[in-house]
């Protein structure tokens, strides 16, 4: 079964050259456009789509905005942010919002193609080096962190595993350091999803250093 997109980006051409990009892939296709955040949310009421790539910089109605009204009327959509830059405060605010990750609009076809297939599959999109230049970049403007009380809801091995997906580390990257087979480490990953009302590891990640549990590297 295909995985169908949704594209959202002010500009005619940019929009043409993802479809075509998309288009390659036999499991993808592209089942409709917008050219701003309003109008793609209106759209989007009345249609289906798994994955849409969001422009983060729109008039009438960003991506953040757009974003978070998808979230709101409840649109199943997996929302993948396109930037010109990776050190973009809206991107920080869009995964805030609910996206499931970002992309450089200069990502490789194979990158755009991969990214999409991930999101829909469930999983997220964000780089970790690009990730702690994000949350380097907008830490410091960040509300002051204050003890969060789902903290005391994670057993000790849950914050390890917290700790890990906040540096990025891949699935068997993360049991291979904490010596867990996989089967334990993905329901650690369901646990923690749960008990902190996160949709998806981006949420995991943003969880983890605004309480303090995950510290940039120095």
């Amino acid at each position: 079964m295909s995985v169908s997109v949704f594209l959202v980006d002010d500009q005619r051409l940019v929009r043409a050259g993802f479809q075509m990009m998309i288009e390659s892939d036999p499991g993808l296709r592209v089942v409709g456009e917008a050219g701003d955040g309003a109008s793609a949310v209106e759209a989007l009421r009345s249609v289906d789509a798994d994955v849409v790539l969001m422009d983060v910089r729109m008039p009438v109605m960003d991506g953040v905005r757009a974003t978070a009204a998808l979230a709101e009327i409840g649109h199943p959509a997996k929302v993948l942010i396109l930037t010109t830059f990776d050190l973009d405060e809206y991107v920080f605010a869009a995964l805030k919002a609910g996206a499931a990750g970002f992309l450089l609009k200069d990502a490789r076809q194979e990158e755009l193609l991969s990214a999409i297939h991930a999101v829909a599959d469930g999983g997220s999109v964000v780089a970790p080096t690009a990730t702690r230049r994000l949350l380097a970049h907008v830490l410091e403007s960040l509300p002051g962190r204050t003890a969060d009380p789902r903290v005391k809801e994670l057993t000790g091995r849950e914050v390890d595993v917290l700790r890990q997906i906040a540096t990025g580390a891949s699935n068997k990257e993360i049991a291979d350091h904490l010596s867990m087979a996989d089967g334990t480490l993905k329901t650690h990953i369901g646990n923690l999803l749960s008990k902190l009302d996160c949709r998806d590891r981006v949420g995991l990640v943003l969880f983890a250093f605004e309480t303090g549990l995950a510290k940039l590297p120095s």
